[in-house]
């Protein structure tokens, strides 16, 4: 198949420079270069891994050798053809983000506490590296930028998709702060009093917690993990460059920008907490404060009674914090809200989200990425309680009628979401209303139903996961389920969908690793710095079993075979390279923006 003729080429490349504002004969140098595999480092080259076990001993982070792309037959039912790598086209470049869970650490309505109390049930409310993970986030901007073109080949980016999670407890700031991030705009990840660090780290009888300065009286001192000067104030007090995105993104609801802690109904005492100067350092004074006027005794009078106790700052045994507005709980609307309030570049403006959204309270959204790559964002949080996900009636008609005019149109179809096939299963109705919810089982059936979803992406279990779901008779797609920033190995994800053009699709992931250093330094409180300790530090959080979360090697880089829909040959070479085009100028165009 012929691509663009010069005219045709030369037209297009006027277009874009005219759009982009970029000059075109710059432009046209960059588009017409071929379309080479980028040169560019990723866990095929070299991998992180943990040094020799030590049963519940500190350990230290290494390099190892990469692994290469092992190919999955289990969709497409049979073996492939050895010579397809000669011929593939790339339809659609992608990066994969997911459970981001940018913290404020210092927030008066943190429930870090809780894992005293019990750290396999309150797993996630507090973590050593909590204070870190804007400089992870910035570290794998800049991955995902390096990224940005094809190992495979050499195609531009031309979107990639954040399946929820961004915000870990639903503070504004933490909201502000992972869109920062991704757009390229600089965040100092600090609340309340400037350059200091008030919180559990620091306060001794919070003995559940890491205590970096001296950790010889909680658990992690006795697990090994290092002493540690000057990391919580190198923290709070330098400001976080990042490089930004610049390619396309799209995000969708996870369960913590949804409910808090991903699982508990926002209430008028959580809300007062966010902002106030009261902070418990131990269970006891959140039990009585907290909990006795928002859980335990829910009646109008004692709520009434707490709120004017907080508000005069009476609470028992309570550390006193500097108190921030900033730190104000976001409603639902609001999410979607700051994403139409995020810049124009790199877009799209709203992130998927419209002000259709806004008005309506959809919180579900479809775009076209390009000509021939539709995506479809779900919303399966579930708002009256629980982490784990469901997608309501409303939702699943809307999408089914979705797919159905994708197939007719010819257009391959993702459907991203925050949960996976493993954690769609929340059953917990409103009181009043509510609709039927889809779980797992019927919600996969419907998508086997339509052989132009060739994916689902996901998040939620901060595991690598790759799922076949094939289906009966042949056919089917696959799930792919990215690990997080916040939890080892703090990988991320690069998918590329080529055109086999012997009948057969290949999707291509890659596990993807920030760009801190392998083993972090001692004393390198630079923000990449503070990313390799992060990293290092949650290989070591035992609590969060961190080598499970790498998955097995047929999780990882793989590639995914499954049958092509319909006839691929209808996507000419020519509206190829006029979408590659597209998506390289956007690149060229965020490069001098930079």
């Amino acid at each position: 198949m012929a691509g663009l003729s010069r005219r045709s080429f030369l037209a297009a490349s006027g277009a874009l420079a005219a759009s982009l504002g970029v000059p075109q004969q710059t432009l046209a140098a960059r588009l017409v270069q071929p379309l080479v595999p980028a040169n560019i480092a990723t866990t095929v080259d070299q991998t992180i891994v943990l040094t020799a076990p030590k049963y519940r001993r500190y350990r230290h982070l290494a390099t190892g050798p990469g692994e290469q792309y092992v190919p999955r037959f289990d969709v497409l039912g049979r073996a492939a053809d050895a010579g397809r790598s000669n011929r593939r086209r790339s339809i659609a470049y992608l990066g994969h983000l997911s459970d981001m869970h940018i913290m404020d650490a210092q927030s008066p309505a943190r429930l870090d506490v809780m894992v005293g109390q019990s750290e396999s049930l309150w797993a996630g409310s507090f973590r050593p590296q909590d204070t870190l993970t804007v400089n992870v986030a910035a570290a794998m901007a800049e991955a995902m930028r390096t990224a940005q073109y094809s190992p495979i080949t050499g195609a531009p980016m031309a979107a990639a998709f954040n399946t929820g999670d961004s915000a870990d407890m639903m503070s504004t700031l933490e909201l502000r702060w992972y869109i920062d991030v991704l757009d390229g705009v600089p965040v100092k990840p600090n609340s309340g009093k400037p350059g200091v660090y008030e919180g559990v780290q620091v306060w001794p009888e919070s003995t559940f917690a890491y205590h970096p300065e001296d950790p010889a009286n909680d658990p992690y001192g006795a697990y090994g993990f290092p002493t540690i000067p000057g990391m919580l104030q190198a923290a709070v007090s330098q400001t976080v460059e990042s490089v930004g995105l610049p390619m396309p993104w799209y995000a969708v609801y996870g369960n913590h920008d949804t409910d808090f802690l991903g699982a508990i109904a926002v209430s008028d005492a959580l809300r007062r907490f966010a902002v106030g100067d009261r902070k418990a350092s131990t269970w006891e004074p959140f039990a009585a404060n907290f909990l006795g006027g928002w859980a335990t005794n829910p009646s109008a009078i004692t709520q009434v009674l707490h709120a004017f106790r907080s508000n005069l700052g009476r609470q028992t045994n309570m550390r006193a914090v500097t108190p921030d507005p900033a730190r104000k709980l976001f409603a639902q609307v609001e999410f979607m809200q700051a994403h139409l309030d995020s810049p124009a570049a790199p877009g799209p403006v709203g992130h998927g989200f419209t002000q259709d959204n806004i008005s309506s309270g959809q919180t579900y959204w479809v775009a076209d990425v390009s000509p021939y790559l539709r995506v479809f964002g779900l919303d399966t949080c579930n708002q009256v309680a629980g982490p784990d996900g469901a997608v309501p009636e409303d939702q699943f008609e809307w999408l089914k009628a979705g797919l159905e005019q994708a197939r007719a149109e010819n257009k391959l179809a993702i459907v991203l979401s925050h949960h996976n096939s493993t954690t769609l299963e929340n059953e917990a109705q409103p009181v009043f209303g509510g609709q039927r919810l889809i779980h797992a089982e019927e919600f996969v059936a419907m998508l086997q139903e339509y052989p132009n979803c060739i994916a689902w992406l996901n998040g939620h279990t901060h595991i690598n996961t790759i799922t076949p779901h094939a289906k009966a008779g042949g056919g089917g797609f696959w799930e792919i389920t990215t690990a997080s920033c916040i939890d080892f190995p703090q990988q991320q994800q690069l998918v590329e969908v080529v055109d086999n053009q012997d009948g057969t699709i290949s999707i291509f992931t890659t596990a993807l690793d920030h760009t801190g250093t392998a083993d972090w330094t001692a004393s390198d409180y630079t923000q990449e710095g503070l990313a390799a300790l992060s990293r290092q530090l949650s290989a070591n959080d035992w609590i969060e079993n961190p080598p499970m979360r790498m998955g097995s090697p047929l999780d990882r880089n793989c590639e995914l075979l499954l049958p092509a829909p319909f006839d691929l040959s209808t996507i000419l070479d020519a509206d190829l390279q006029k979408a590659e085009m597209a998506a390289k100028a956007r690149l060229v165009a965020a490069e001098r923006r930079s």
